[in-house]
């Protein structure tokens, strides 16, 4: 083979060569993706509405919540608000503040722990808490049993003495001795009211029952209670009430073998033997409703409520079996009554203590006059303090 026939081969192999390179990286190429075209842009998502803060609720007690009465009432009654409204509240509460200059500290200093809605619950609170007001018109006030009001401040009260006159009925019918004793605490027209409301209904059974008192001038003093509830049993009484806070009372009479009763909360746990009846207040229904038109924008100063049997607040509750069967029907019949309007404790003809007429016959008292009484009516013995 001549050199230039050894050329063509050499160079006809290097082509051939060159083509099947070629051919094999055109068989392995990949064709590389497109490239992902671009998401929309996302719309804004609307941010979720923060949650409103809790309404914080302050309570001041007189007493002890463990008093078995009217502290334990009103404590119960702020343990119904919070059942009732969850976390949309935070309540708190300061026990045995006293009736006196330190009562303003407390209310400045719940105010000052963000608390907008704060309740005074008893009558003695009413020119501190005033007071307070005046100066923290962004916060609402709630006093109790009180009459003085304010734009950033109400009153609200229950009607006890229906709970009275009720228990009255049931002493009325038990009593042997034809005397009756009440233990009172203050001597404001609402105490005052009492006696004379549960005397009245122990004279709807019995005409000639007559009612001792004591006054111990506190709200809530165990040994003073006791002290005050043996004088009546040795003055001869059989069947003790009382406007005081504690259950020393009912103790007392357990003690000596004579019937009592319960007052604001049902007490009959602390002396079966001796326990009538309890009347009681629940706070309950006024709080959860003054609650919700603070959440609700709804709350006003300036305005007082009186609430009773009718609106679910008083009632009679754990009546023994020691009680006749004709006497509970005769108190079903009131508190029928009273719930529905037909009946009024206070409808003449009423006479004072010193036989002089007060109502007229069928005249009934407004609230007004039910709140202005500083009198006694006939059958209750003694002198109310401080009348001349």
């Amino acid at each position: 083979m001549t050199s230039q026939s050894k050329r063509s081969l050499i160079k006809l192999a290097g082509w051939s060569s060159l083509a099947a390179a070629a051919a094999l990286v055109g068989c392995g190429k990949k064709e590389e993706p497109a490239a992902p075209a671009a998401a929309p842009a996302a719309s804004p998502v609307a941010a979720a509405p923060a949650k409103p803060e809790p309404l914080k609720i302050a309570f001041a007690y007189v007493g002890p919540v463990g008093d078995g009465g009217w502290t334990f009432a009103h404590d119960n009654g702020r343990k119904a608000v919070e059942k009732e409204f969850g976390d949309k509240v935070v309540t708190s509460f300061v026990e045995k503040v006293p009736e006196a200059a330190d009562a303003e500290r407390v209310f400045r200093d719940m105010a000052g722990q963000g608390n907008k809605l704060i309740f005074g619950t008893t009558f003695g609170y009413m020119e501190p808490m005033l007071k307070v007001a005046a100066d923290l018109k962004d916060v609402k006030f709630e006093h109790a049993t009180g009459y003085k009001q304010a734009e950033n401040m109400r009153t609200y009260d229950s009607r006890t003495y229906e709970g009275a006159y009720m228990a009255g009925i049931i002493a009325g019918g038990m009593s042997k001795t034809g005397t009756v004793g009440v233990v009172g605490s203050i001597p404001i027209p609402e105490v005052i009211r009492n006696i004379n409301s549960f005397t009245m209904g122990a004279q709807s059974v019995n005409p000639k029952i007559k009612t001792k008192v004591v006054w111990v001038n506190e709200w809530f003093n165990p040994p003073k209670e006791t002290e005050a509830a043996q004088s009546l049993l040795n003055g001869g009484a059989d069947v003790l009430f009382q406007n005081t806070d504690s259950s020393a009372v009912l103790q007392t009479a357990g003690k000596a073998k004579k019937y009592a009763f319960g007052w604001d909360s049902d007490m009959s746990a602390y002396s079966p033997e001796a326990h009538l009846a309890s009347a009681i207040i629940n706070w309950g229904p006024y709080y959860i409703k003054a609650t919700r038109d603070a959440l609700e924008g709804k709350w006003a100063g300036g305005t007082g409520s009186w609430w009773g049997v009718k609106e679910g607040t008083i009632d009679i509750v754990s009546i023994s079996d020691k009680v006749p069967a004709e006497i509970k029907a005769k108190v079903d019949t009131v508190k029928a009554g009273l719930k529905d309007g037909s009946f009024a404790i206070w409808k003449g003809p009423i006479v004072g203590q010193d036989g002089k007429e007060i109502l007229k016959k069928d005249e009934v008292a407004d609230d007004k006059f039910l709140g202005g009484i500083k009198f006694y009516v006939k059958g209750v013995e003694g002198k109310v303090p401080g009348d001349k």
